[in-house]
């Protein structure tokens, strides 16, 4: 089994170790656009080129399944993925875990970056989903970016930033940008009210790594033997992961498996 994950950075972390720990025993392939990032200013029309680019380079090594571990790229050309790749390679969108979150009765906080803050798009989704929840949006402007290069002092101030914005009663924040999954603890640490109920954080990397699976037929076997195939393309090169990813639990995770690729 081989599942293939793309995002402009290394947002898909998350969802690679999610699939990592339900089937150890998949090999993983891992395509980035770090010569692109970031994509979230980027026209459509940009962004699709850039997308299919990312998403070609992966699919060349064959993969059962590539996952869109990337919220933007999403919302933004999933049809075109699916379009170019489907029926021969299952394509898996991400979506902001809003529903999820909606149904543990807010209030709610929706974490995301400025462009997808307010977008018809994730509004769309509140008025599906959440509309009898109080739901606040809060835009993260540069967490996404900091996370991406592992600058620890930007994280915090990104974070404490986003979260001065953040209502003191929420019982749920939805993590609306897969970078912001890498620094989940964090977040908690920094929206959590002294004597509250633990805040409760929704990322989508455990959903779409499921899916994937469900996609092609095959079931969770987190006993199996780990695999030791690790591919990483940047743009399209190969290469190894980078050094900020090794930052984060998921990288290192990742890594243990196939310290030599």
């Amino acid at each position: 089994m081989k599942i293939a994950l793309m995002d402009s950075g290394i947002g898909l972390l998350a969802a690679a170790a999610a699939v990592r720990r339900l089937r150890p025993d998949a090999a993983l392939v891992l395509s980035s656009d770090p010569d692109g990032m970031p994509w979230g200013p980027r026209t459509t029309d940009d962004l699709t080129t850039r997308a299919l680019a990312v998403a070609r380079a992966a699919a060349a090594h064959r993969p059962d399944a590539l996952i869109v571990a990337c919220n933007t790229a999403s919302v933004h050309t999933l049809p075109a993925l699916r379009a170019d790749l489907e029926p021969a390679i299952p394509v898996i969108g991400t979506v902001p875990a809003i529903k999820p979150a909606a149904a543990g009765g807010g209030p709610v906080a929706i974490w995301a970056t400025p462009l997808t803050t307010g977008s018809p798009y994730q509004r769309g989704l509140i008025q599906d989903f959440a509309g009898a929840v109080d739901v606040t949006e809060v835009p993260c402007p540069g967490l996404a970016d900091a996370v991406q290069y592992a600058d620890e002092e930007a994280i915090d101030r990104a974070i404490a930033a986003a979260a001065a914005l953040t209502p003191k009663d929420v019982r749920a924040v939805v993590l609306g940008c897969t970078h912001y999954e890498l620094v989940a603890e964090r977040i908690r640490a920094a929206v959590q009210p002294a004597g509250s109920p633990e805040v409760v954080l929704h990322g989508s990397a455990d959903a779409v790594a499921a899916q994937a699976l469900r996609r092609i037929g095959a079931l969770p076997a987190p006993d199996a033997p780990t695999a030791t195939d690790l591919t990483v393309l940047l743009s399209g090169r190969d290469a190894l992961l980078p050094e900020a990813a090794l930052t984060y639990a998921e990288g290192r995770l990742l890594r243990a498996a196939a310290p030599t690729r």
